[in-house]
């Protein structure tokens, strides 16, 4: 069991989304310096913010982030936050960068994955994670199940756990990813419109996403109280 729960606790992370085969490579190569510009214009406005509310708010010991670009364009456009030895790490893969349409998107998005560190999502998910898997468990030990039925009742809890505040953790990663572009010189509510190309997740039982609208009104009733 206590293997089982182990394995649960690590598979969980945080999360706030190809070019074709007739492209020139040269074409792809610039597409690839335009990307890289973009990151590297927003980080150094944003980083700095992000850094400086984490160490006003937080106890956290390392609030020094690390950004990171995934080249490859197999996976569909993402962000997430992790932490690696300590140190709060935000990725970026390329598709996301050749998604959005303007610095202020992106500005977002790298506020929305700060905000997840500053606000101890990925810990909570874990711990929520570990005690799902727990919980049913024992409940499958409690009916008499065997090795086989033990183990998926925990992958089950732990799936679920990890997803019971999953939407709330989104609002509110939100709700200061809007402060932190802001004070980076941003507009909040315009990089919001990156959820107007999203596929709506609606009101999901246990998604891990809220619906796109209530996104957006989070993002502008904060951003009209700034």
């Amino acid at each position: 069991m206590r293997n089982l729960v182990f394995t649960m606790m690590l598979v969980v992370s945080a999360g706030c989304v190809a070019n074709g085969p007739s492209q020139r490579a040269d074409s792809v190569v610039e597409a690839d310096r335009a990307v890289v510009s973009r990151l590297d214009r927003v980080r150094r406005r944003v980083k700095p913010v992000a850094e400086a509310e984490c160490r006003q708010t937080t106890r956290l010991q390392n609030c020094d982030y690390l950004i990171q670009l995934v080249q490859d364009r197999s996976d569909p456009p993402n962000a997430y936050q992790t932490i690696t030895d300590g140190q709060p790490v935000l990725i970026f893969n390329i598709r996301l960068l050749e998604d959005v349409k303007n610095d202020d998107e992106l500005a977002f998005i790298m506020g929305h994955e700060a905000a997840h560190y500053i606000l101890g999502h990925l810990e909570q998910k874990q711990g929520n994670a570990v005690a799902g898997a727990l919980g049913m468990g024992v409940l499958a030990i409690g009916l008499g199940l065997g090795d086989v039925g033990i183990r998926a009742a925990v992958e089950m809890g732990g799936q679920v756990g990890s997803r019971v505040y999953s939407k709330d953790f989104e609002l509110q990663a939100d709700r200061l990813g809007t402060v932190i572009s802001a004070r980076s010189g941003y507009d909040p509510v315009l990089g919001a419109e990156y959820f107007n190309r999203l596929t709506d997740p609606g009101d999901q039982f246990l998604g891990t996403h809220p619906p796109n609208p209530e996104r957006i009104r989070i993002v502008r009733q904060t951003a009209a109280g700034l």
